[in-house]
């Protein structure tokens, strides 16, 4: 039975791969990676292998890059071990501040080019990929916080959380173009909803800051 500690962690690293997903600052490229879908795929009849296929391309793009993320961030984190817990409140700090910046509509944006050629499912893995980079770097405290997390676990509760926290961008990603391919969505919904999800994605970010600090002050003694 897995334990509360283990639980929380796989919990935070939910809500964070979530988050992600979410960004604000890759959020807005959503509707362009919908208009890119339908300009590949014009003419065509919707198909669920087919939204499926380029699914799992652009999830297996979101794979490899929060793969080699993940990776060399834990090459840091054990070269640094000894002084990780010191980057807790920091963490934690910045998390606050962004979240802040979010809610304010303060934070930057960024943008990831598409292949213009069409029929081509490199384009998915391309997008998949430069998204999750955007993604990671755009909430890189909320990153850093699973990252420390996964470390100073247990080997099997690390894999968890780094699973869980990996495989809910990807999930996230596969819906998108399997409903998108499916024509369930269009590229003008995401500019509809696209404030209510900063204003959400600046408060969970602020919570998760505020648990952090929290951690720092009590549970870890580092303030």
């Amino acid at each position: 039975m897995i334990d509360a500690g283990a639980l929380s962690a796989v919990s935070f690293a939910l809500i964070a791969g979530i988050t992600t997903f979410f960004s604000p600052c890759a959020y807005p490229l959503l509707p362009g990676y919908v208009g890119y879908y339908v300009s590949q795929t014009d003419g065509e009849e919707p198909s669920l292998g087919g939204a499926l296929s380029r699914g799992f391309i652009a999830g297996a793009g979101v794979l490899v890059t929060l793969g080699i993320l993940f990776l060399v961030a834990f090459q840091v984190s054990h070269a640094t071990l000894s002084n990780l817990v010191y980057f807790e409140p920091i963490a934690g700090a910045v998390l606050v501040i962004f979240g802040v910046l979010i809610i304010t509509d303060r934070a930057p944006s960024l943008s990831v080019p598409l292949p213009k050629r069409r029929s081509s499912l490199l384009g998915f893995g391309i997008f998949g990929s430069g998204y999750a980079l955007a993604a990671a770097g755009c909430v890189a405290p909320l990153f850093v916080g699973v990252v420390m997390r996964a470390v100073s676990a247990p080997t099997t509760t690390g894999a968890m959380v780094v699973g869980t926290y990996v495989g809910s961008v990807v999930a996230l990603m596969v819906a998108l173009t399997v409903v998108t391919g499916m024509g369930l969505v269009a590229a003008g919904q995401f500019a509809r909803f696209g404030p209510q999800l900063k204003q959400f994605a600046g408060v969970v970010m602020i919570l998760a800051g505020l648990g952090q600090l929290y951690l720092s002050a009590v549970l870890l003694g580092v303030l």
